[in-house]
């Protein structure tokens, strides 16, 4: 291996500084932006008002059932069954806000959410070099995906 500084991250004079200042702008930006977003959950409504105990309905029989025989295979597949629909009525009943804010504070977020990607990208200039053998033994010869 080359005898590098720690400072030429990527190969390239200055690396490492563009790499933090490119990860600081990025992590700033969507500290910022995920600030302004609000989850809020809702009323459990699935298949009329307020029927969250019939969800449990399978879970429970499925635990009952585990409880008897802990290799059951309709056992497991009740509780699992139960708990996936847990889940997706819990996500389901998500709401996601983005609060109110000027315009100015919109731009400053997401330009430095997405301004520091390229200069972190800019600091490794041998990603291509890293990604060509992968892509070469999946896609054949890499001239086809990158043209010199």
């Amino acid at each position: 291996m080359d005898n590098r500084s720690f400072s030429d991250v990527g190969g390239t004079p200055g690396g490492l500084g563009e790499f933090v200042l490119g990860l600081v702008m990025s992590c700033v930006g969507g500290y910022l932006l995920s600030n302004q977003v609000s989850v809020v959950g809702s009323y459990w409504s699935f298949w009329g008002a307020n029927s969250f105990g019939i969800t449990l309905i399978p879970l429970l029989f499925g635990v009952g059932i585990l409880f008897f025989n802990g290799k059951s295979t309709i056992g497991w597949l009740l509780t699992g069954a139960g708990s996936l629909f847990i889940l997706a009525g819990v996500i389901a009943n998500m709401h996601i806000y983005f609060q109110p804010t000027s315009l100015f504070n919109t731009l400053v977020m997401l330009i430095l959410l997405v301004g520091g990607v390229p200069r972190r990208r800019a600091s490794h200039p041998s990603f291509g070099s890293l990604i060509r053998p992968l892509l070469t033994t999946h896609f054949g010869h890499p001239r086809a995906l990158f043209p010199a």
